[in-house]
Order: structure tokens, then C-alpha cells, then sequence
């Protein structure tokens, strides 16, 4: 696997992250360790991919102080960077977890961004397309920003020929899904909020699946956290993937790692469902590791064996 993965993350945050003893309401908790981490959903998979083995380059942005603080903190990052330089500060957000799994996600929306700063991003994006395999979008986008900035970077790369997943929320996802990704992977809520309607019953949620895929991705990945994911296939039908049984520690950023496994294992030649399966190991082995601490290749390896796939319809 030569060629790069790119990762475009264009709302990253310093993110914050305050370990406590127990998270209960109208009571104390002790607060155990604060760190602080470049973060964001492209970053996050930029992480996996690379403890994978794969080549990548993470494109995102950063401004001011805060900005300055991110790019310290990613500077222990190996894989290759790529940085769009913006007026604003980026976002801080606040991760509070405690012993039992319970975690608060507090997130700051992020800088609005001018239409140059819209546009160098794209540039700087398109400059990596040719000689790459995947282009993953992740995460949300600055608030007042075009709504069709993800759809008009599928079809850059639909034109160069890359594959390319999108992991997003809101319009950005409604409108991306016209630039015909060859994933979506939407969690529950943001497929209840696509969908405008609750998805509680396993057919429920085999039936949204179907109908977000006759929106325009090639695929849909619905990731379901401690209950594995869904997915109808452009190859191999209606599957679902179930992972062991786990106490979760901290489940913030398995749906990040669960992104970058499939991208990995497709990128290798692997058919979609051992992607699957690599995806709900990496998302697994990901919630059982404390603060955001993602998994590495030997951690995704040891609950590979361990996920189940059952085609559920063709």
C-alpha cells in the first residue's frame, strides 16, 4: 500500500481531556488527570491509520494561539502534515470520562471561516489528490461555512479517481451524500437526524441503512458503538457486525478508529466485510483504552478473531 491516505479535517480543536473518579449529578467528583491533545476526527483516524501501517497525510487547519498549541501537541504525530493557515482561533473542546465509561463531550463550534481560508483548504487538499488512494472528510464544519464545501471535494476527487469516505453531520452529510461517497459512516444519531426519525429496533436501523444508501454514497457503514455497525454494501449485500463483549473505559473516538480500519483493510485489497470487521476490532479495542488513547495494530488484531458477521439481506 504506497500510496498515501489523506485525512482532511477542517474544524480540529485542542482537545482537553479531564479524567475524573465518577461523573454523577448534584455530587463531587474528583478530577484524576487533565492532558491536552491535537484532536479532531481526521486527526484521530490520521493516528490509527498510521499505528496501522499506512501512509498518510493529515490535512487540516490551525490559527492563532490555541492554533500554536495544537501544532506543539501535534508534532509528536509521525505521519506527514499538511496545515492551512486561518485568522481565527481554532476550537478548544472538553472531554470529561470517569472510571465507569461515562464520558460529557463538551465541543466549541469552531471559527467561522472567509472564503479565501475555504478555498486555500480545497487547493491544499486537491494538491494531494493525485497519487492517493483515499480521501477521508471527518468531523464537523465551521459554522457559516458553504454547506456543499464536503460534496464539491467528492467530486475533486471522484475526478482524480480517489476513493473517498465521509464521516460527518447535519447538511454537510445530507449535501455530501450528492457528491456520492464511497462510504458514509454515519453514527446513530446523525443517521436519526438524516433520517428525521428513531432508529430503536434492529429493523429499523437495517431499513435506514437502505435508505441512506439510495441518497448517493456507494456504501453506508452505521456504526452503533458497543453494538458493532450495519452496513449496506455496494458488494456483499446488508451486513452486520457484532464485536465481544467489552467493559468499555472510554468510548470517545472508536467511531474515528472504526473509519480508519476500513479504510486501511480496503485500501490493502481486503473484501468489505473483513473491512467491517477490522473496522468494529479498531472501534472495540479503541473504547476499552482510557482518556482518548486509540488502538494500535497489535490492540485491533486481538478482537479481529473475536467480531461475528452475519449477512443480514442481499
Amino acid at each position: 500500500m504506497n500510496k498515501p491516505i489523506l485525512t482532511l479535517t477542517v474544524n480540529p480543536a485542542l482537545d482537553r481531556i479531564v479524567s475524573v473518579d465518577r461523573l454523577v449529578f448534584e455530587d463531587r467528583g474528583y478530577i484524576e488527570s487533565t492532558t491536552e491533545a491535537a484532536g479532531g476526527r481526521g486527526i484521530n483516524a490520521a493516528r490509527v491509520l498510521t499505528s496501522l501501517g499506512a501512509q498518510v497525510v493529515a490535512i487540516t487547519t490551525a490559527g492563532r494561539e490555541i492554533g500554536r498549541r495544537f501544532e506543539e501537541q501535534l508534532q509528536h504525530d509521525t505521519f506527514d502534515k499538511e496545515i492551512v493557515k486561518i485568522r481565527s482561533e481554532i476550537r478548544t473542546n472538553l472531554t470529561i470520562s470517569d472510571r465507569q465509561g461515562l464520558s460529557i463531550k463538551l465541543n466549541e463550534r469552531g471559527p467561522s471561516l472567509s472564503a479565501i481560508e475555504q478555498r486555500r483548504i480545497i487547493e491544499a487538499t486537491e494538491k494531494w489528490l493525485p497519487g492517493s488512494s483515499w480521501l477521508m472528510l471527518c468531523g464537523s464544519l465551521p459554522p457559516g461555512m458553504d454547506i456543499h464545501f464536503y460534496t464539491k471535494l467528492l467530486k475533486l476527487a471522484n475526478k482524480h479517481k480517489v476513493e473517498t469516505l465521509l464521516d460527518t453531520d447535519g447538511d454537510p452529510l445530507l449535501h455530501g451524500l450528492e457528491g456520492h461517497p464511497t462510504i458514509v459512516k454515519p453514527n446513530q444519531s446523525e443517521a436519526e437526524r438524516l433520517l428525521n426519525t428513531a432508529l430503536i429496533t434492529r429493523s429499523q436501523l437495517i431499513d435506514a441503512v437502505r435508505r441512506i444508501k439510495a441518497l448517493g454514497p456507494k456504501s453506508v457503514v452505521l456504526s452503533l458503538g458497543a453494538r458493532g455497525c450495519i452496513a449496506a454494501t455496494a458488494s456483499e449485500g446488508i451486513l452486520e457486525v457484532l464485536p465481544p463483549p467489552i467493559d468499555a473505559v472510554c468510548p470517545i473516538g472508536a467511531g474515528d478508529a472504526m473509519a480508519a480500519a476500513i479504510v486501511w483493510s480496503l485500501a490493502r485489497g481486503d473484501a468489505f466485510s473483513e473491512a467491517l470487521r477490522w473496522g468494529v476490532a479498531a472501534g472495540t479495542a479503541s473504547a476499552k483504552l482510557p482518556g482518548i488513547t486509540l488502538a494500535n495494530l497489535e490492540q485491533t488484531k486481538e478482537f479481529y478473531p473475536q467480531t461475528q458477521t452475519t449477512r443480514v439481506a442481499v
